[in-house]
């Protein structure tokens, strides 16, 4: 297991090849037993805006509730407020939606903290789940001497994958990016958080990801990566490699998992399945 990171750096103009605009279908299904009055803020809807396009959705809750979605103003997600009172429920969201990325500039730079956006800068700051203060020394020891820019980023997934185990049920909702670092497994959620961190220490803007995925395995779930702000804009990275990050459907960004999770329960209620599914449409 190696604490050190080594990379080339890439060709200064090379550009990786942008695909062209590809829809997907969105078919996600959650059920949850209620057994007392009940309050749920869900973020399942797909992301309006960057680049991406919601063409058609619906949310469909079974049996009937009536359902509030509103669209935070600060961040552009939307979030949908449903009051249950005991029972079992269905929460079905539907949607197809035009995917643009746009090419990856391999050579975008790191940018310095002066020329950095005011609403970038709270992407520097250590957070509840990254806790880059803690883990700044091993962030130098292990990816300082790497080509800064694009390729410094691209060099700390390449050691995330190589040095932290992908297995379900290493993690717990409370672990950190500095409990992966230490027992070196964790889930996709855990990977973007210590990815955030290491980004943070080295003082790059990174912010957690989350959105609908295609896998071959585990079975299907929301799937968590990272951004992180080069040449002066936010660029995907995921240190899984589970799944393209070209079919991503965004749901949400925040500065970590407390800001965007799928669903926030107030009330004696359990999830007793899930499946959160995407598809190219043909």
């Amino acid at each position: 297991m190696s604490d050190t990171a080594t990379l080339l750096a890439p060709a200064p103009d090379t550009l990786a090849a942008a695909p062209a605009g590809r829809s997907f279908d969105v078919d996600s299904l959650l059920t949850y037993q209620v057994n007392g009055p009940t309050d749920f803020l869900f973020q399942i809807h797909a992301l309006q805006g960057m680049d991406q396009q919601v063409l058609s959705e619906s949310l469909v809750i079974t049996p009937p509730l009536p359902v509030h979605v509103y669209a935070d103003p600060t961040v552009n997600h939307r979030f949908a407020r449903v009051h249950a009172e005991a029972g079992i429920y269905e929460f079905r969201y539907t949607a197809r939606v035009l995917r643009t990325p746009e090419p990856v500039d391999l050579a975008a730079p790191e940018v310095a903290i002066a020329d950095l956006p005011d609403e970038v800068l709270h992407n520097l700051m250590p957070t509840r789940y990254c806790e880059s203060d803690h883990l700044s020394h091993a962030a130098q020891r292990i990816f300082a001497n790497l080509p800064r820019g694009y390729a410094r980023v691209a060099g700390i997934c390449d050691w995330i994958h190589a040095n932290i185990e992908y297995k379900i049920g290493t993690s717990t909702a409370t672990t950190t990016a500095r409990d992966v670092f230490v027992q070196r497994a964790g889930v996709c959620r855990d990977f973007a958080h210590l990815g955030i961190t290491f980004c943070r220490a080295l003082n790059i803007p990174a912010r957690l990801v989350v959105g609908y995925a295609r896998f071959d395995e585990p079975p299907p779930d929301f799937h968590a990566v990272f951004e992180a702000y080069l040449g002066g804009r936010w660029v995907l990275f995921d240190a899984t490699r589970m799944s393209p990050l070209d079919e991503l459907i965004r749901i949400a960004t925040g500065r970590d998992a407390k800001d965007v999770a799928f669903a926030t329960i107030f009330g004696p209620a359990m999830m007793t399945s899930m499946s959160p599914l995407v598809q190219p449409v043909s």
